[in-house]
């Protein structure tokens, strides 16, 4: 008699049901968060170009669209403005009229329940598209500083829950927490993008934005070939500060959320970015892979990395799959 198995672990793979019970790892509508783009102007909803299905709104349209996000139960956004212009110092980043300002106010009265994070940073202001004040062609980290203060102290007067940091510069947080906390904001949560690499997946997003920057930004966002600088600055943030990490791109770097994951003791969001979205939605569009069934296992592997909240352009279009399921 030939050798049977005891253990056939076959049997749990046996049927969808019995799959869906023993499932270690389950994608839900909770665990999504939407990136919005917002824009000065009137009745604007105009699609990016290389990001299809992902639109730039005016303040009149957003309406529609937060109906839309509160309908599919999802529960957080992250806003990023288009300033009407761009100069040396950002200054529609923290002006109180600014186009982020405006939307949270709004967005406010339209879904108070609904969570509203801001991305701080300076990419998207500035005249260079860096992510902090220039100066003879380099960064000034402590000047920006007091910018991102200033834009977090603001934003949370317009009525953010959450400021988000993606700039990368050195003691952004303890600024930031610092600023908040002066200014009576004790309770304005950070999410720091903790680990953000120097990526050529952001590509689509620098276009959404116009923040294409002169030169690179690798002296400040972090080297794709380093693991341990990542735990590094991960701790780092959470000591100053932090009530969230946030580690992007996502799919490229399973290995880093993980390794935050274990090594903090803070919640970790994920960012399927620009380029990772894009690349589904061109290879979806040519008949190459199923594109529901492609985001669908591409994002329940970044929870199963360990992240508790992942920001992706494809989180409508998740949540009303996850709903037919």
């Amino acid at each position: 008699m030939s050798f049977f198995p005891v253990c056939r672990p076959r049997r749990l793979r046996k049927t969808q049901a019995v799959r869906n019970q023993v499932a270690e790892t389950v994608l839900r509508t909770e665990d999504l968060m939407y990136p919005v783009f917002v824009v000065h102007g009137e009745n604007i909803k105009k699609e990016i170009n290389g990001m299809p299905g992902q639109y730039h709104y005016s303040l009149d349209r957003l309406p529609e669209l937060i109906n839309e996000i509160e309908k599919a139960g999802i529960l957080s956004i992250m806003l990023f403005g288009i300033p009407a212009k761009k100069d040396r110092y950002a200054s529609e980043n923290y002006t109180d009229n600014g186009i982020v300002q405006k939307a949270i106010r709004l967005i406010k009265t339209l879904s108070p329940a609904l969570v509203i994070a801001t991305d701080v940073c300076l990419c998207a202001y500035t005249e260079d598209g860096h992510c902090g004040i220039t100066h003879n062609g380099q960064i000034d980290n402590d000047q920006t500083l007091d910018i991102l203060q200033k834009t977090a102290v603001s934003h949370a007067q317009s009525g953010a829950d959450i400021v988000a940091p993606s700039g990368m510069m050195d003691g952004m947080i303890q600024a930031m927490r610092q600023g908040l906390d002066q200014n009576d904001f004790s309770d304005v949560m950070i999410m720091s993008y903790a680990v953000k690499y120097a990526s050529a997946f952001y590509g689509p997003f620098r276009g959404a934005c116009g923040s294409e920057p002169t030169g690179d930004r690798k002296s400040y966002q972090m080297d794709y070939r380093n693991k341990k600088e990542a735990r590094k600055e991960a701790r780092m943030d959470q000591e100053e500060g932090a009530d969230f990490l946030m580690v992007k791109p996502a799919l490229s770097y399973l290995d880093i959320i993980q390794d935050v994951v274990e090594h903090s003791t803070l919640p970790v969001a994920a960012y399927h970015v620009s380029g990772e979205y894009a690349m589904i939605k061109a290879a979806a569009g040519n008949g190459w892979v199923d594109e529901k069934a492609i985001v669908i296992e591409s994002l329940t592997s970044i929870k199963r990395a360990g992240a508790k909240i992942i920001l992706t352009y494809y989180a409508l279009d998740v949540a009303q799959w996850l709903a037919e399921t």
